[in-house]
């Protein structure tokens, strides 16, 4: 009913203002332009076109500059009279090759990318739909410099300048999504989002805990979700889309429908993705190390090996997954701006492939059964932003945030009759204020505050699979609540006509208990504390002498504060291994120097490249540990190595990045970027290994046919090896996962992708999507991978909008 009340108020009690309507279309196809950024200072108003390419800019009236931006497309700015001449419609100009894209990564607000210091890649909106990812994790894989592992199918942990899981950051319209038990060994929770429900990405390398504290240390990945539209006419708004894709490799089938609601100032979406995978098809041409020969298959309480008819198949890996989200818009006036989202995706059962390939020193399968339970996420989250220019701030943005995230692990040894069941549940909450000043025409302020808390449960049970019996066992986590405090600035300014200077800092102040529960093991302690503080900076310049060049030099700290996982997990983290409590642990943090630059040629040719050294001091790894004075002990009834987390190694990160996009005429263009870095750490015994999440020598090189309806783009995706004497100590132990060399030594061998894909406008609101990837039927695994890649694998899908 109170909702009801407020619909019906929005609608008919809001004050209707006379419209004026701009029409943004591009200048080669006279198609509209969807999200173009339509800014102005005086006065201060912000706008972004819809799928038509129009937005009300009746509030720009007077205004000597009225700027648009859109990635892919020269910037122009038109003083209102002047878009009063011109009718009010404007073309803009396509142009891959450009210093000015606006990004938000950085501070949070709206900057062209010719300000920031650090490196930032975009993929775009166009990009996201040609490319048709199947998940969020193979969204990131289209920049060309994510690193993506995958322990299995419903799977994918981003790896960035060599570090990954809790060292890289994962945002959601703002909001931090990684919780107090985000671990150190690989994470999937970045499926949990919709690539369909994706409107802009933007992924910042480098230390990011200026902005957006704990685990931005390799960098941090900022997903922006579709918004309501509204109307721009007195007349209600009402359109939407449907899409559905079809892929041979793991007969995927996966249906969207979104529908927009708008009014003048009221809009409501609505999307909700349905995704079905089968088995996944691995190639034919590798190595025969990755074959599935043979799986076990259970009948009633018995267990059996059973022989794979088809060996490229990766028995069992399919699974299936809901995402939904509704999001509500409401501006009362120019200067209010109120966004409310629901997001909520829950996966089925997905068995842990690289778990199921293990076998014992006889040939057997280790595990009969090792599964996640339904990966469940929710997040209810209000942005409100308010637009006024005073003493303290120009610009405001609270943030309100809730996320709720389920996860389990069930495994059961084979032949064994024990079956584990290990649940857990976060609670988080946040609440951010962010607030942006322009001090005069040279400088401006960023700063904020940030107050995170999470709520940890967690539970454990032993079920005898002949009698159905369930008892009470250890569980993963100590119940815990971990609290993060935070305020930090930005101070950006322009020193001189070519120089900007960019600088900040945060101080980050973390609270974290638990309590331990001693039936299982006899813990010396029943209850751990842990508060500490952080205080990290940043200082960068960008040099831009021209329209045609920027260099940019970056100084920064990041940090990663314990978490729950860190202090206070039991679990096995690899065979006759177990890691146990360790409650004396403290920040580590990380020391980053880069120094990025791009150059235009014209309008032909743009060149990127990035270096930087990063250093991880006071680094938490895992390491040999005692328990009560035991090196070992018994755990799910095999005697184990125990382990814990410690401050016990520094590690070292360099590496280089170069990209370059060469314009070889108006519709073809040809793109490609290389990653190289380096990582060691420290040893217990003094020596150094290779960094664990350090990925091998990886790039990408497409060509791109656009024109009118047509799109076509060829691209090859390759690989570098790591031999076995390049291969981190942690990893040499894991055989399962990689292929033998000549002497039979743990190796991950280099390979490539062949890839072609096409888009082809049909009708007006029907655009038709193919292509081919592995065109050569390559069998590869990514690095640290447990599951193969994809073989040869058709895609079709369309989109019908309306």
């Amino acid at each position: 009913m109170l909702f009801r009340f407020f619909f019906f108020w929005c609608l008919f009690f809001t004050e209707q203002v006379i419209s004026q309507v701009i029409t943004v279309l591009d200048e080669t196809t006279n198609e509209p332009l969807e999200f173009v950024s339509v800014t102005s200072e005086i006065p201060k108003v912000i706008s972004t076109t819809d799928s038509y390419g129009q937005t009300d800019i009746s509030s720009f009236s007077g205004s000597e500059k009225i700027t648009f931006q859109h990635l892919g497309y020269i910037t122009e700015n038109f003083s209102f009279k002047q878009l009063d001449q011109n009718h009010f419609i404007i073309y803009l100009q396509p142009s891959n090759i450009s210093l000015d894209q606006v990004v938000i990564s950085a501070t949070k607000w709206k900057q062209t990318y010719n300000e920031i210091p650090s490196r930032i890649v975009i993929i775009s909106p166009k990009d996201i739909e040609f490319q048709n990812p199947q998940t969020a994790a193979d969204l990131l894989n289209i920049s060309g410099e994510v690193y993506i592992q995958k322990s299995q199918q419903g799977g994918g942990s981003p790896m960035i300048r060599g570090f990954a899981t809790n060292r890289v950051l994962i945002s959601v319209d703002g909001i931090r999504m990684n919780n107090a038990i985000f671990r150190s060994g690989n994470i999937q929770n970045v499926i949990s989002l919709d690539p369909y429900a994706i409107d802009n990405t933007e992924v910042l390398f480098g230390p990011g805990s200026i902005i957006y504290g704990s685990d931005a240390i390799g960098g941090s990945m900022n997903f922006f979700t579709s918004s309501p539209q509204l109307s721009i006419t007195s007349s209600p708004k009402i359109n939407g889309s449907a899409n559905y894709r079809y892929s041979s490799a793991n007969n995927e089938n996966t249906g969207h429908f979104d529908i927009n609601f708008g009014w003048k100032k009221f809009a409501l979406l609505t999307s909700i993705s349905y995704n079905n995978y089968d088995d996944l098809l691995m190639g034919s041409n590798g190595p025969k190390d990755y074959l599935r020969y043979n799986y076990v298959q259970t009948s009633g309480t018995t267990d059996r090996v059973v022989s794979n008819d088809n060996s490229k198949l990766q028995v069992p890996t399919g699974y299936s997954q809901l995402n939904l989200m509704q999001k509500i818009r409401f501006t009362p006036d120019n200067n209010w701006y109120m966004d409310y989202g629901f997001h909520y995706s829950k996966t089925s059962d997905f068995d842990r492939y690289d778990r199921l390939i293990r076998t014992d020193n006889e040939g057997f399968p280790k595990s009969a059964e090792w599964y996640y339970g339904p990966q469940i996420w929710m997040m209810n989250n209000l942005n409100v932003t308010y637009l006024n220019s005073n003493t303290l701030y120009d610009d405001m943005v609270i943030r309100l945030a809730h996320q709720l995230f389920k996860e389990s692990r069930n495994d059961r040894d084979f032949n064994d009759t024990d079956f584990h069941i290990r649940e857990e549940k976060v609670n988080a909450l946040s609440l951010n204020f962010d607030f942006n000043k322009k001090i005069d025409q040279l400088s401006k302020l960023t700063y904020g505050t940030e107050f995170v808390y999470n709520k940890v449960n967690s539970n454990g049970e032993n079920e005898d699979i002949l009698t159905g019996e369930r008892v009470e066992a250890q569980s993963r986590y100590p119940e815990s609540d971990w609290t993060s405090i935070a305020a930090y600035f930005m101070f950006q300014k322009h020193l001189s006509s070519t120089i900007y200077m960019q600088s900040g800092l945060r101080y980050n102040y973390f609270h974290l208990s638990s309590e331990f529960d001693t039936t299982f093991y006899p813990f010396q302690f029943t209850s751990a504390e842990i508060s500490n503080g952080a205080l990290t900076g940043s200082l960068g310049f960008v040099y831009t002498p021209s329209s045609s060049l920027t260099i940019g030099l970056n100084l920064s700290t990041g940090f990663r504060s314990p978490n729950v996982d860190d202090i206070g997990k039991v679990f096995d983290s690899e065979p006759g291994s177990v890691v146990v409590p360790n409650t004396d642990l403290d920040v580590e943090y990380a020391y980053n120097a880069e120094l990025n630059g791009a150059k235009l040629f014209g309008d032909l040719l743009k060149l990127d490249f990035s270096a930087y050294y990063t250093f991880l001091d006071n680094a938490m790894v895992r390491r040999d540990f005692t328990f009560n004075g035991l090196d070992s002990i018994y755990y799910n009834g095999e005697l184990s190595q125990v382990q814990a987390i410690q401050n016990a190694a520094n590690a070292y990160i360099w590496g280089i990045q170069v990209g370059f996009d060469l314009r070889l005429s108006r519709n073809l263009l040809f793109s490609g970027q290389v990653n190289y870095q380096k990582g060691e750490e420290e040893l217990d015994n003094g020596d150094k290994s290779a960094l664990r999440h350090a990925a091998p020598l990886f790039g990408n090189t497409s060509i791109t046919y656009d024109h009118n309806d047509l799109r076509l783009d060829l691209s090859l995706i390759y690989n570098g090896e790591i031999s076995y004497s390049e291969l981190a100590e942690s990893e040499r132990s894991k055989d399962y996962l990689y292929a033998a060399d000549s002497k039979g030594n743990p190796y991950s061998p280099s390979w490539y992708s062949l890839n072609f894909k096409i888009s082809y406008k049909l009708f007006q609101n029907v655009i038709l999507y193919s292509g081919i990837e592995n065109i050569t039927d390559q069998r590869y695994r990514q690095y640290s991978s447990g599951i193969a890649a994809p073989g040869r694998n058709f895609i079709l899908s369309t989109k019908v909008s309306f």
